[in-house]
């Protein structure tokens, strides 16, 4: 008997070793593994059109790693590492590395500022995934054509789509001047560029934590399909990631992954990401 309890223990021992081990950190002191951009520092009643200065020239984005401006920096709280992102300059970070198939979970929580065009609004900020080609490509001039996990105050889940991406969610559809609404109960809507509904679906339910406090979130990607959860509660069920190029639709199943800065002070923490080999059968099920 004592034997196989401490054969049992050994065995849970390594599991939660190899555990720990699948992950790996996406956030040190000098945001090594991460690119910045950062475009611009937008005046209320934007409306798309890039920025001109007073004399009508066109002002360029600030451009690919040149934060002199402190946009993103990383702080020591409680003997941890968190990335502050100040909101001050639209903008992002993006992983130097490339993913496909994997399971991606961090800590986010709200800080107090905000700034112009977004101070009487909603705090806000996202994870975008899949993200490919330049920077700037979308309608703030700040991201990469991507797939956004919404992180905004009230939203922790919500999809837009960025630039030209679309994708299929199990949603219901929406009417008059409602959104659509997902819900693994319903069957998949086609969202985004070139299809009827645009790129907007909100999750499922509200599961954010009150002002000040830690939210766990996580995205599985495997293949075509993408998973977004909310301390620990699936929010939203996508499948047929794609983007639209000259009318045909091009499967968009990998590539970096982008933290947005959008006018709203927010901290990030325990960035990690592993490698799947195969989708998990808790998430696998949601597409029988």
């Amino acid at each position: 008997m004592r034997q196989l309890l401490l054969l049992f223990m050994s065995i849970t021992l390594f599991s939660c070793v190899n555990e720990k081990e699948d992950w790996t950190n996406l956030l040190d002191e000098n945001l090594s593994q991460w690119d910045n951009y950062l475009s611009y520092s937008f005046s209320e009643g934007y409306t798309g059109d890039q920025p001109k200065d007073k004399e009508g020239n066109l002002i360029p984005p600030i451009g690919a790693n040149k934060d002199q401006y402190g946009v993103f920096t990383v702080v020591k709280e409680n003997d941890e590492q968190i990335l502050r992102v100040s909101g001050e300059i639209y903008g992002c970070v993006s992983t130097k590395k490339e993913y496909e198939n994997y399971h991606f979970r961090l800590k986010v929580k709200w800080g107090d500022k905000t700034y112009a065009p977004r101070k009487k609004l909603l705090k806000d900020s996202g994870i975008l995934y899949h993200s490919i080609g330049p920077n700037g490509a979308e309608y703030w001039r700040s991201w990469m054509l991507s797939q956004e996990f919404q992180i905004m105050q009230g939203h922790f889940g919500d999809f837009w789509s960025q630039a030209n991406s679309a994708i299929d969610i199990k949603a219901y559809p929406p009417e008059y001047i409602m959104s659509p609404i997902a819900d693994k109960s319903q069957p998949f809507l086609a969202i985004g560029t070139g299809e009827e509904i645009a790129g907007y679906c909100m999750r499922s339910v509200n599961l954010e934590k009150p002002q000040g406090e830690w939210n766990t979130l996580e995205l599985i990607c495997f293949e075509d399909k993408s998973i977004h959860i909310v301390n620990g509660q699936v929010v939203m069920i996508l499948k047929n990631s794609r983007y639209v190029k000259n009318g045909n639709k091009i499967p968009m199943n990998k590539e970096k992954i982008q933290l947005q800065c959008e006018a709203a002070e927010v901290f990030y923490k325990d960035i990690e990401i592993r490698k799947l080999e195969s989708l998990p059968a808790e998430y696998a099920q949601y597409y029988n």
